[in-house]
């Protein structure tokens, strides 16, 4: 069964910094697009950070040049590297698993259980 983990959230004061980790067990994440969504109270999910194969990455216009998604193929790890977080990040993230293709779209189907990010001012 296909296993993602997510850890390192916690709560941090506005221009802290955090960083995300997602272990993935029984799937390979360097062969597909993965990514890093957040949900937020009231809001929507949102997709924030995505990272394909080839190691193309894009960003959310709101944490661009602030997070930065990267992935360690021998650990089989995805990270999410936040700084300058404000408390409109607040958020439960969740790492996510799919298919090739353009990353942002396409359909993942494979989710992790979250990690909590608060954001103080």
């Amino acid at each position: 069964q296909v296993q993602l983990v997510e850890s390192g959230g916690g709560s941090v004061q506005a221009g802290g910094s955090l960083t995300l980790s997602c272990k993935a067990s029984r799937y390979t994440l360097s062969r597909s697009c993965m990514g890093w969504f957040r949900k937020a109270p009231g809001k929507e999910r949102e997709g924030v950070a995505f990272i394909d194969s080839a190691g193309w990455k894009n960003y959310a216009a709101s944490v661009k040049g602030r997070f930065t998604i990267s992935q360690h193929n021998a650990e089989n790890t995805l990270y999410l590297q936040m700084t300058s977080l404000q408390p409109g990040d607040t958020a439960m993230y969740y790492c996510a698993g799919g298919s090739s293709g353009y990353c942002p779209t396409i359909r993942y189907t494979h989710w992790g259980q979250g990690t909590q990010v608060t954001v103080s001012s």
